[in-house]
């Protein structure tokens, strides 16, 4: 019989969890797992491709800032109606629904996902975040285990109190099919952007948030395109098209109009890395396991990134560490990478990508895991 596996998650929405949770849960063996998801939420625009690969979706209509207890009593008799062997919850308010939950659902294994780090520092985290926190630190002795993306996002957990009887480390994967480098795609994916064959180009890969610290990144571009006029700066992701007009009035106000593309989303983010001669991450609080930097490189991309999460930890030598907030040391950076000077090691980014995250060793990891814990349901 497969081991049933439900994953319930806060949101569908496109976010680095959401991604994890969709390679995952696409990726596994189908043959031994039977995988499902929940959303608290509405589903967001990550639930198709779950369900184009025949994974089952529910979402729970839970709304934001609105608590109803009535989501926590269709939870338990879902669960008891479906009765997985594991109840795997992402993210805090997943969290704390599923441990709610099971207490009455009883599912053999209950394991928390727990993905971001310095979340303290989120200068408007609402006073209920606040408060789940603290109760889920004290909650943190019923899962079976509680699994981390980062080194960081442990050492952070550990120091707000969280108690596990086990901490699993297991690193997000990259798809090495999807993400790779197309040298003799290169030219023609530049001009179906507008950009020059020749220009040297950085991007910045996220979603329109303060973390993301999308100002710093302007900032250092005016600063190094002075000294680089045939360079071109791309934004991509949710809230950074052409319709954010706080990023559009900034990039006039900095004379950057001719040098920055603002994309948005796109799903295929595949074809856009292999544009850059640098991928730039310039976040300044709660990243964990920023997929970006792997994704960038598993395309041969370097990478610049601030010392945020384990950050340092991927890059290795295949790019540059720098400061928070300090537009000088990003335009440092990017000189240093695009002229490949010696401040860069010799490690192939995709290599290091392949050895350490690549997503058929991230599978192993959880498929190893949910096994080990279904031996134990079958051995009690």
């Amino acid at each position: 019989m497969p081991i049933r596996v439900c994953h319930l998650i806060t949101t569908l929405d496109s976010g680095g969890a959401e991604r994890s949770l969709v390679n995952l849960v696409t990726a596994m063996n189908r043959d031994e797992f039977k995988n499902e998801v929940v959303s608290l939420l509405k589903p967001g625009p990550m639930a198709q491709p779950l369900v184009q690969a025949g994974i089952p979706v529910t979402g729970m209509g839970l709304r934001r800032r609105q608590p109803n207890p009535s989501v926590l009593l269709w939870l338990i008799r879902y669960l008891r109606a479906n009765r997985p062997t594991i109840l795997q919850t992402w993210l805090y308010h997943a969290d704390f629904f599923g441990t709610a939950a099971a207490v009455f659902a009883r599912p053999d294994h209950l394991l928390w996902n727990v993905r971001c780090t310095e979340i303290g520092k989120q200068p408007s985290m609402p006073k209920s975040t606040r408060l789940l926190e603290r109760l889920l630190a004290m909650l943190s002795r019923r899962p079976d285990a509680i699994i981390v993306n980062s080194h960081a996002g442990q050492r952070d957990h550990d120091n707000l109190g969280y108690r596990p009887k086990r901490w699993i480390n297991i690193p997000n994967g990259v798809d090495l099919e999807r993400f790779r480098p197309r040298r003799d795609e290169r030219e023609a994916l530049r001009d179906r952007l507008g950009l020059p064959a020749i220009a040297a180009v950085i991007g910045l890969v996220a979603r329109y948030h303060p973390m993301k610290d999308v100002e710093t990144f302007l900032r250092a571009a005016a600063i190094f395109q002075l000294e680089h006029t045939n360079v071109r700066f791309v934004l991509c992701g949710d809230g950074l098209g052409p319709e954010n007009r706080r990023v559009a009035e900034l990039i006039q106000a900095l004379d950057l109009d001719r040098h920055v593309i603002m994309l948005g989303p796109r799903p295929d983010i595949e074809l856009i890395y292999p544009t850059f001669d640098a991928l730039t991450l310039c976040s300044t609080y709660g990243e964990g396991f920023p997929n970006v930097l792997c994704e960038a490189m598993a395309c041969d991309v370097p990478c610049v990134a601030t010392d945020i999460g384990d950050s340092a930890e991927i890059i290795g030598d295949c790019g540059l560490i720098v400061a928070p907030r300090d537009p000088e040391a990003l335009v440092g950076a990017w000189r240093a990478v695009v002229q490949k000077g010696s401040a860069l090691g010799t490690e192939g980014a995709r290599a290091r990508v392949a050895a350490r995250y690549s997503l058929q060793r991230m599978c192993s990891h959880y498929e190893s895991l949910y096994r080990s814990l279904a031996q134990k349901s079958s051995n009690a």
